[in-house]
């Protein structure tokens, strides 16, 4: 169950629900096994110099290699780009949870 974090300077014109829907659809033609992506996104008020940050956090699994990081960062970059309709600064990162990390789907009884 991947994680997603959007930062992004308040100027950008961001569809970040689509963006978001975007990721989540790069990640799963990399990795059907993926499942949903759980996104958030913060546009920041206070900023300096236009930017987007997108923190992408994956738990660790056999097949996610350093070659499949290599291939999803491009993927992903295109897929950002693609969203983007002013000049910015983007960086994005993948990180790897813990094997130890713990996550549910919790339902109020």
């Amino acid at each position: 169950m991947p994680h997603a974090e959007l930062k992004y300077s308040a100027d950008l014109t961001l569809d970040p629900t689509a963006l978001m829907r975007g990721i989540e659809e790069t990640i799963a033609s990399h990795d059907a096994g993926a499942g949903t992506v759980k996104g958030r996104a913060y546009p920041a008020e206070i900023f300096q110099h236009s930017h987007l940050i997108v923190n992408l956090t994956l738990l660790p699994k056999q097949h996610r290699d350093a070659e499949f990081v290599s291939d999803l960062l491009r993927a992903l970059e295109a897929t950002i780009q693609s969203h983007l309709r002013e000049a910015c600064y983007l960086s994005l990162q993948i990180d790897f949870n813990p094997s130890s990390y713990v996550t549910r789907r919790y339902e109020p009884a």
